[in-house]
């Protein structure tokens, strides 16, 4: 061979070698592991990658109920959403993931103690691109932001407008800087995982299910003394309350997503009424918007909006363990407030302020800045 040829040939090798290393460094893949905690929310509710970044997004399920997780265009959660919605009957064939261009990658339907795992790019365009479950009722409340850029930068936690309100608090999020890279091979697994919560939760505590009698949204809560609740994220109100139990999720543990949960106990409170607090003496249908919950000392502290006025809702049980004991707060309210009962709810209400009207509670807007209601069980009231 012509040493020219020689050079060449080596020269080629060398280059062969080098695209070859470039390669393997460009595939290099950064992991990010999601979970899921009770009460609609996602472990990890913000993260940073770079422009074009390999990524290999682990979406693990410990919740008792499905999920799936999408990701959106910037700006298109609530479309996305409100899209999945309209599948209507067709959801679950679709896991509800609606076919639109705003969805940019998607993991399907992960069942409890099942994991999923997505490989994608990051986008060269720089922005904040949410995730989101899109099943009935989870979309408004269970979503977070993945931010786009060079720098790292992500805003104060507390001055996020893109994750939920409740997790504006705390250390929710990292940066991409805190990962480490490896290279992962592999397509799309749905494996059994063992169970992450091999022991009894001590009360209070949350539970995110399906249940009858109340919305997609529906958030079960287990009080001390065998007292729990179901407290409705899309209706704004507490539905109905029981004793003597919490849940029976045999069902939903076993992979059946699609089922309900099973009251353990006897009801003794149902609500009857259109909604529990109007801003009116006619007690016309609110405008209501949830706007998620916080803890306080582990109990929730349930925050939504009704005619764009916040109100803040914090149940207990009640001192005796003979029932609840409701505490609300309408800061900013400037009109008269009613709360509203039926007599066929199942409980004694009392208030230590405001005026009784009959079933309804009168309160000054100064009186509805903080009031209490105690819900006591009658005597054989049991519904």
């Amino acid at each position: 061979m012509r040493p020219d040829k020689k050079i060449f040939s080596l020269m080629m090798a060398i280059l062969s070698i080098v695209q070859l290393y470039a390669q393997n460094t460009t595939d290099t893949v950064r992991t990010i592991k999601i979970d899921v905690l009770v009460g609609l929310q996602f472990d990890l509710v913000r993260f940073n990658v770079k422009p074009g970044e390999k990524l290999n997004l682990i979406f693990s399920n410990s919740d008792d109920m499905s999920h799936n997780l999408l990701i959106t265009k910037p700006g298109a959660r609530l479309e996305v959403v409100n899209e999945a919605l309209k599948l209507g009957q067709k959801g679950p064939e679709m896991d509800y993931i609606p076919i639109s261009s705003s969805v940019l990658w998607s993991i399907p339907v992960v069942n409890p103690n099942q994991f999923r795992t997505l490989s994608f790019t990051a986008p060269k365009q720089e922005g904040v691109y949410p995730y989101v479950c899109t099943l009935p009722g989870h979309g408004f409340i269970m979503f977070g932001a993945m931010y786009v850029n060079s720098d790292g930068r992500m805003p104060e936690l507390k001055d996020d407008s893109n994750i939920p309100p409740n997790r504006r608090v705390g250390d929710n999020s990292f940066s991409g800087t805190q990962h480490t890279n490896h290279q992962v091979k592999g397509e799309d697994q749905a494996v059994k995982i063992k169970a992450l919560h091999p022991y009894t939760p001590v009360s209070p505590y949350i539970y995110r299910v399906f249940i009858d009698g109340a919305s997609p949204a529906a958030i079960a809560v287990s009080l001390p003394g065998d007292l729990s609740y179901c407290w409705d994220a899309g209706t704004c109100k507490l539905r109905f309350a029981w004793r003597g139990g919490f849940l029976d999720n045999s069902e939903l543990w076993k992979g059946k997503g699609d089922v309900s949960a099973k009251v353990v106990g006897n009801l003794f409170f149902r609500d009857k009424t259109q909604f529990p607090l109007s801003f009116s003496a006619d007690n016309n249908a609110p405008k209501l918007d949830y706007k998620g919950y916080k803890l306080i000392k582990r109990y929730p502290e349930f925050h939504y909006t009704i005619n764009g006025i916040d109100v803040y809702e914090l149940i207990l049980p009640k001192a005796d363990g003979k029932g609840l004991s409701r505490t609300f707060r309408i800061p900013n309210v400037k009109s008269t407030v009613w709360f509203n009962t039926d007599q066929s709810d199942g409980v004694k209400y009392e208030a230590l302020t405001g005026s009784w009207e009959g079933n309804r509670l009168k309160l000054t807007s100064k009186e509805a800045r903080e009031f209490s209601i105690i819900m006591s069980v009658k005597e054989g009231g049991l519904l």
